[in-house]
């Protein structure tokens, strides 16, 4: 069997394309007239930036409450940056305040959310908002709906493979 590679510039449904044309292609025997296409499917984007309600809000220096605010995603840099980070160093417990800093994009009006903001945060809402960015970073499925451009059968597949060496 021959294996497939999908190039870094390459998207799953175009290599998908391709193998479905080269198969195609080998067949011996003229095939009867192909039955026409589902149309493409628009793809799914990635949500990546989820909204919050802080259990108790952020007061700010005059006094307003700011309970509302958006977190994106983190990247392995905002997760490594921390790491370097000498407040983190001397205390580790700080790390959670600096990855907050980083991933807050929005807290009410403010969109500059520092270190600062997070520090001066009930104790509550920043358990919750380490809650909430574990939720969103970490427990993500790993299955996929798929077609198959042969057939156009529908299925499922687990992108994360089993265990280790396993695909």
């Amino acid at each position: 069997m021959r294996r497939r590679t999908v190039t870094p510039g390459a998207g799953l449904e175009e290599t998908l394309d391709n193998l479905a044309a080269a198969t195609a292609t080998r067949q011996e025997a003229p095939a009867a007239e192909a039955p026409a296409r589902a149309p493409r499917r628009e793809r799914e984007s990635l949500q990546t930036e989820f909204t919050f309600e802080l259990p108790r809000g952020y007061v700010d220096e005059e006094g307003r409450v700011h309970r509302n605010g958006t977190m994106r995603l983190a990247t392995a840099r905002d997760e490594l940056k921390p790491q370097i980070d000498l407040r983190v160093k001397e205390n580790p417990a700080y790390l959670s305040v600096v990855l907050l800093a980083q991933v807050i994009t929005r807290l009410g009006p403010i969109t500059d959310v520092h270190t600062g903001i997070v520090e001066r945060m009930y104790a509550t809402d920043v358990a919750f908002l380490q809650d909430f960015y574990r939720r969103i970073n970490s427990e993500g499925h790993t299955h996929a709906a798929v077609t198959c451009p042969l057939c156009q059968g529908s299925f499922e597949v687990d992108l994360s493979g089993g265990r280790l060496g396993e695909s």
